[in-house]
């Protein structure tokens, strides 16, 4: 057996990539450009049914220059969840808007509709879904109840490349969506983010708001961000786009290997009729998580994360206090174990049998 160490994620950065940086260099346009706007059409055209895009320079800043283009700021409330990374709740406060923290589900990890609904007030603007570990929220109860009560809705897809529910992509749901390009993704620019909208006047926002508040040079028409993506970046993410589905495939292959021989964890629960790219494996350990997480790494060679164990309302950046009882139970629980395309027939009977050997244990 292998005593390599498998790790939870490992990006993948080919000959392609290499060669598409080095052409970049070569041609001496090393900022927003050509490759910029070539990555924008392919991305839209791959994973959103053509809906345009605005490529920017990290996830966050795709979050929060999303928000201020929707409107969002000081005075109103944006409904997220505490189940997420920091940067989905960061996003609301930056704009001087307030972070109003829902519970999920305890299946799908994704926003709660019923709770979300319970803290609707007269300030909320919004509902920010995430669509957590490559899964997607359940949009049509969340668009229910934004319609109910006048709200937009946007998405946090950061983790979510391809996933749809029924033949719609996520992406396409909201006002507008955020997709991150971080090097752990399911695809990778290096570092970078898009922002996908079908509202053309929000879209000009955006890339007002990414490049100082202008489109054309000199001629600054709001107070705007250096949040611009390289072509460089976007070299890297044109390749990377081009092998996503080969390696979304791989990942839900992967996931279907751990789902029929994984015993005595509770592994990933899929709503009925979406598609899941499963960002994340994660299984739930109801016992000594973090003893499961160490036993794992020292005994057996084989990586995981939490993702996450500090829900962001607890957060010393927010502090709050608010009840969200699936929330801190789930936060106590969740492991992913390595998904990502790069693992082999070893790789995943390795994870497997040390998975069932310590659950057996009880470890």
């Amino acid at each position: 057996m292998s005593k390599e160490f498998i790790p939870v994620a490992r990006p993948i950065i080919g000959d392609g990539e290499r060669a598409a940086v080095d052409a970049v260099l070569r041609s001496g346009m090393l900022a927003q450009g050509r490759e910029v706007g070539a990555f924008e059409t392919e991305f839209a055209a791959e994973l959103l049914d053509g809906r345009p895009v605005v490529a920017v320079n990290s996830g966050t800043a795709g979050l929060h220059l999303g928000l201020l283009a929707a409107g969002v700021g000081p005075g109103d409330e944006v409904v997220v969840p505490s189940f997420t990374f920091a940067a989905t709740a960061n996003a609301v406060a930056l704009t001087g808007a307030t972070p109003v923290f829902a519970d999920i589900r305890a299946d799908d990890y994704c926003l709660d509709p019923a709770h979300v609904e319970s803290l609707v007030t007269g300030r909320t603007k919004g509902v920010l879904a995430v669509h957590l570990y490559g899964q997607p929220a359940d949009m049509a109860a969340l668009s229910d109840v934004a319609a109910r009560h006048g709200l937009d809705v946007y998405e946090d897809a950061a983790q979510a490349h391809g996933a749809a529910i029924g033949e719609q992509r996520v992406g396409t749901f909201g006002a507008f969506a955020m997709f991150s390009l971080y090097p752990t993704k399911n695809m990778t620019s290096g570092e970078g983010g898009m922002v996908s909208t079908g509202d053309e006047d929000l879209a000009r926002r955006v890339r007002l708001l990414r490049n100082q508040g202008m489109e054309r040079q000199y001629e600054n028409e709001v107070v705007g961000f250096n949040a611009r993506m390289t072509d460089l970046h976007a070299a890297i993410g044109r390749v990377q786009l081009a092998d996503l589905p080969d390696r979304t495939e791989a990942r839900r292959d992967n996931a279907r290997f751990f789902d029929e021989h994984l015993d005595g964890v509770g592994t990933p629960v899929v709503r009925p009729g979406v598609r899941h790219v499963y960002h994340q494996y994660t299984i739930t350990v109801p016992d000594d998580r973090d003893g499961f997480v160490a036993a794992l790494r020292d005994e057996y060679g084989v990586g995981s994360g939490v993702y996450y164990p500090t829900p962001v309302h607890r957060l010393p950046s927010f502090g709050r206090s608010d009840t969200l009882p699936v929330t801190d139970e789930v936060s106590r629980t969740v492991l992913s174990l390595p998904v990502h395309p790069s693992l082999d027939d070893e790789d995943r009977d390795r994870v497997v049998a040390a998975v069932n050997a310590l659950a057996k244990a009880g470890a």
